[in-house]
């Protein structure tokens, strides 16, 4: 039987959508205050087995602001492929692709990430927030991390 799509699915899922593409937006022009606000107070992000998990907007928006002034000179985030799963009214989740580069202030040689966002939104006040961001990457080429989650590829 296949489930139904009304005007507010195609809606929500035209705003997940803005969403997603906003994250990107804001880190690549080095906006973290702007980027941790599509965060709900509670977010959790877990960009890999390296790196510290964040929990809350004040620690996204801090680590997301050290890594945009200490490691990245410039970055660029491509999303495709975006899935999004309505479970409720107020919860969605979904994944994404992920393609992007990296330019280091360190001067090493520019990285590329081939990865997938896998996240949890929630309905709020203001609209649907991010609850919870996890990065898997399928490959990298002179990336910053040598260890990342994997995509599950059987």
């Amino acid at each position: 039987m296949e489930q139904s799509t009304t005007l507010q699915d195609v809606l929500d899922r035209e705003q997940i959508t803005a969403l997603i593409h906003a994250y990107c937006f804001h880190f690549d022009r080095n906006e973290p205050n702007a980027l941790a606000a599509l965060f709900t107070p509670d977010a959790r992000v877990d960009y890999g087995p390296e790196a510290q998990l964040l929990t809350g907007t004040e620690a996204i928006r801090a680590a997301v602001a050290k890594g945009l002034a200490e490691t990245f000179a410039a970055t660029s985030h491509h999303v495709s492929n975006i899935s999004i799963r309505l479970e409720s009214a107020t919860v969605a989740t979904s994944i994404c692709y992920l393609y992007a580069w990296h330019r280091y202030h360190s001067g090493a040689p520019d990285g590329e990430l081939w990865a997938q966002y896998h996240h949890s939104f929630v309905r709020t006040e203001a609209g649907w927030r991010i609850q919870g961001l996890t990065l898997k990457a399928a490959g990298t080429k002179d990336f910053h991390r040598r260890t990342m989650h994997g995509i599950g590829r059987a």
